[in-house]
């Protein structure tokens, strides 16, 4: 301590202790000289020990260099150790999560929920829907049409599963539905297992319109006629389409009797969009 004191910890001081430690504990890994420093940022950023037990502390160092390396807010940090240990993350999987912004994305879509949802189940039904959506992962150019966009996510149904988020289960595609002798179609149905409801995703490859949550507003109804059972809660809607105006999905919502979110999805990642051609390639 004196040693840092006196010559702070970028001298030699450092490479000394490294050595001295490796010296003492000769069948002991992880005295390197950079290990030591995000020892010491590891202390620095976690004072509180009650942290340390119940969060990070139960986090690999792999997932805590992670944590030091990318986010610099001790609240963002919290927030992505704390989500890691509930959901069991892999390393890999928080450094996908941490570069998309996740946690910054949820709860952003544009939605009817504290009016049309019961009050228990409002806030978290608000953060199982995101803004905007994700799918740089899918191999469609970006004037493609619903049906491309659609086909593609069912092709890549995991990783669209795990940008969706926890608590989604996949049910279908195009799924059928016979109301008065017609014949409908659904373009994606889950159900949330936290929520325990049905959750309608229908696409729409333009900029958002009021009309749009006519058809997603039947599709609701007909799927809690007919689909819904007795011990799930109300089938929620979710329009994901190219672009919006807030303003006009949040009056579109307003008159609307059944639980809606409207968000965006994006064919390229945020971090690629004012890239040139040849760092996309």
């Amino acid at each position: 301590m004196q040693r840092q004191a006196e010559q702070g910890w970028g001298a030699k001081v450092i490479a000394r202790l490294a050595h001295d430690l490796k010296t003492a504990f000769p069948e002991m890994k992880g005295f390197s000289r950079a290990n030591l420093m995000y020892m010491r940022s590891f202390a620095e950023a976690w004072p509180d020990a009650v942290i340390v037990q119940q969060t990070v502390g139960q986090l690999p160092w792999g997932h805590n260099l992670v944590l030091l390396a990318r986010l610099k807010q001790t609240e963002q940090r919290l927030g992505y150790a704390q989500r890691a240990v509930e959901q069991g993350w892999s390393r890999a999987t928080l450094e996908i999560h941490i570069e998309t912004r996740l946690l910054e994305r949820e709860g952003q879509a544009v939605t009817n929920f504290v009016d049309r949802l019961p009050a228990a189940g409002t806030d978290l039904a608000r953060q199982a829907l995101k803004d905007p959506y994700l799918f740089d992962f899918l191999d469609v150019g970006q004037e493609a049409n619903e049906r491309e966009i659609e086909e593609a996510l069912v092709k890549h149904i995991t990783q669209f599963l795990l940008e969706l988020g926890a608590g989604f289960a996949f049910v279908g595609r195009q799924v059928h539905l016979e109301v008065g002798g017609d014949d409908f179609y659904i373009d994606l149905l889950f159900y949330h297992l936290k929520l325990r409801c049905y959750v309608v995703i229908e696409l729409k490859a333009e900029k958002f319109k009021p009309e749009h949550l006519g058809q997603l507003s039947f599709y609701l109804t007909a799927v809690d006629t007919q689909v819904k059972a007795e011990h799930d809660t109300p089938t929620i809607g979710l329009l994901l389409c190219k672009s919006k105006n807030t303003v006009v999905a949040e009056y579109a919502l307003r008159d609307k009797t059944q639980p809606i979110g409207v968000a965006e999805y994006q064919l390229i990642a945020p971090y690629l969009k004012n890239c040139k051609p040849a760092c996309q390639a």
